[in-house]
């Protein structure tokens, strides 16, 4: 009976059709071949590519084969953008950019202030952003769109196409004419997929002289006429709107469903370029400041400590700080400070400071005592600051209270968000704490070094007038009082030039 049933199905749908998938594909593509047979184009035939298709192929292969050796020896596709843009600029456009430079720069750090400087490149900036109009822009678009077109259609690789066809062509060599076999359309159902991607994307009536002019403006010379690439692309849109390579695909394939996808993304590049020219200009001119910045410090680190190796701090240091900068967690920021700082402390502030204000402080008989309070309070913070540095510098020790919590937190940071946290907070406090340890040592410092100052103009005058006892100081000094007041004043000015260079405002 289940025979009998079955041989009735069959006879049905030999009659009424199937509802059978494979069956409704097979009658897809039949259909799809026979439209195939009917097309002016003659590349497809018996489930083989002809070489009538090699021929077209290879017809256009030769033509633009010199855009294709232009391309491959400029390879880089962000140089064609600012070439583009910079074709469509006037004289006076590229005497602006000219300005914005690294030359250009350069050579105004010479003669001017940073600030006049930052002025001038935005002052640039907004007369080349006069320049794109809204119709500039579409006009150097619209030219970039045809190049990137152009460049992809002329960068497929035929050759590897063409080779399927004669297996002894040789790549550039259009001598001897090629010999074509026909081939298993199968064989290149992927090579015609990519060409069509690149192919297909030209507009129907496209203007192309503007891309041509360019090249011929920039290059020299025409890789392709412009009566020839119109040709090739009214070719190619005959061939598109035909659908013959849709088609042959679809039936080579035997996928009925296949699609071209040939969709073109534009790619917006004059906002890019502006960016760009801004971004180089303000990098090289921070570049330049930080390179005068770091010279600057240098000099003033010669002048103070003969060295620009200033080393005093036992574990806030650069080699401790790596730690965590390659785990991403923070740094110790104010490594050089803090050393800067300490050395100063050890070196000048309980040496020539301790020296001259234990004699103007100790000994000296003030006019009021309000006048000597503002350099007692401050000789005395920065003697106790001394202690303080020492024992911020310990606790960061490895056996030590913040030592061994950040020991302890390491091991987690790359497993969970807490450990990270709290390394990060700990970093950050440490950092605020040392900060503060310079910026309150150098406010001091200024106060020292004015009273000083103020100290030494009443030391000149026959009878001082803020200390009265002047005569009387200079038996109990084992230095010329002037000599070290002016060795301390000069010595402070220079300190705190380096720390405000470090530290920037913070410090006033």
């Amino acid at each position: 009976m289940a025979k009998t049933q079955g041989f009735f199905a069959k006879l049905l749908s030999s009659f009424f059709g199937s509802n059978d998938s494979d069956a409704e594909k097979k009658r897809k593509i039949k259909a799809i071949a026979k439209n195939l047979s009917k097309s002016k184009y003659h590349f497809f035939k018996n489930d083989e590519a002809q070489p009538a298709l090699a021929k077209f192929l290879y017809d256009i292969y030769k033509a633009i084969f010199p855009a294709k050796a232009m391309f491959m020896a400029q390879d880089n596709p962000n140089r064609l953008k600012t070439m583009i843009v910079n074709y469509s600029l006037t004289e006076q456009q590229h005497a602006v950019i000219d300005a914005l430079s690294e030359e250009a720069i350069k050579e105004l750090m010479k003669k001017s202030s940073v600030d006049k400087i930052r002025a001038q490149i935005q002052q640039n900036i907004e007369s080349l952003l006069q320049f794109f109009s809204p119709e500039k822009i579409a006009k150097i678009e619209a030219l970039y769109k045809k190049m990137v077109m152009f460049r992809s259609f002329c960068t497929y690789d035929f050759y590897f196409l063409l080779k399927k066809f004669d297996a002894s062509l040789r790549e550039g060599e259009f001598n001897a004419p090629p010999r074509f076999d026909k081939i298993n359309a199968d064989y290149i159902g992927d090579e015609l997929k990519d060409f069509i991607a690149v192919a297909y994307v030209f507009p129907e009536k496209e203007d192309w002289s503007d891309l041509v002019k360019f090249f011929k403006d920039t290059k020299g010379s025409e890789p392709v006429t412009l009566n020839v690439w119109n040709k090739i692309v009214n070719r190619i849109n005959s061939v598109k709107n035909s659908r013959v390579l849709e088609m042959m695909i679809q039936v080579a394939t035997k996928d009925p469903n296949y699609f071209p996808d040939y969709s073109f993304t534009e790619e917006l590049i004059v906002d890019d370029y502006i960016d760009k020219i801004r971004g180089d200009a303000q990098k090289t001119l921070d570049s330049l400041v930080t390179a005068m910045q770091n010279n600057k410090i240098d000099g003033l680190l010669n002048q103070i400590f003969g060295t620009t190796q200033v080393d005093r701090l036992a574990n806030y240091t650069a080699v401790n700080s790596a730690i965590y900068e390659r785990k991403n967690l923070g740094s110790f920021e104010y490594v050089n400070e803090l050393n800067y700082y300490k050395a100063f402390l050890l070196d000048f502030v309980k040496k020539d400071v301790r020296e001259f204000s234990d004699l103007v402080l100790v000994r000296g008989t003030w006019s009021t005592q309000a006048l000597s309070t503002p350099m007692s309070n401050a000789y005395h913070a920065l003697i106790d600051s001394s202690e303080t540095l020492l024992a911020f510098d310990a606790k960061i020790a490895e056996n030590a209270e913040i030592g061994v919590k950040l020991k302890n937190h390491m091991p987690s940071v790359d497993r969970g968000k807490e450990a990270r946290n709290i390394v990060g907070t700990i970093l950050a406090d440490l950092n605020e704490e040392a900060k503060k340890l310079c910026v309150d040592g150098t406010k001091n410092l200024i106060v020292i070094a004015k009273t000083t100052k103020t100290l030494l103009e009443d030391y000149a005058k026959p009878n001082g007038e803020v200390i009265i006892n002047w005569k009387e100081l200079d038996r109990f000094s084992d230095h010329p009082i002037k000599e070290l007041g002016v060795e301390i004043y000069k010595s402070i000015y220079l300190f705190v030039n380096l720390m405000q260079s470090c530290l920037g405002g913070a410090t006033s």
